[in-house]
């Protein structure tokens, strides 16, 4: 879940075109006001669930991610980490 007034990228990158569903998921998200431009960045209106890290990552970022080395805690661990510890 990414949560109401979280950031994403404005633009997709290069590497958002070999993933068409990311391409799409993005467009759908701007056209139902999910996801809104707000000086030169892209801002969650209300609270958005994904299907999985991933695919949550690559929306916010804009293209090729994988969700868990990319989402991190205010600690810097990311998620793939924390399943190292547990």
């Amino acid at each position: 879940m990414v949560l109401q007034g979280s950031t994403a990228v404005l633009h997709e990158h290069e590497s958002a075109k070999k993933w068409p569903y990311i391409v799409a998921l993005r467009n759908k998200l701007i056209a139902d006001g999910t996801l809104a431009q707000k000086d030169g960045f892209c801002q969650f209106t209300k609270d958005a669930e994904f299907t999985s890290p991933s695919a949550a990552a690559a929306v916010v970022g804009g293209g090729s991610a994988n969700g868990l080395k990319e989402w991190k805690t205010k600690e810097g661990n990311s998620s793939n980490e924390l399943d190292e510890q547990a």
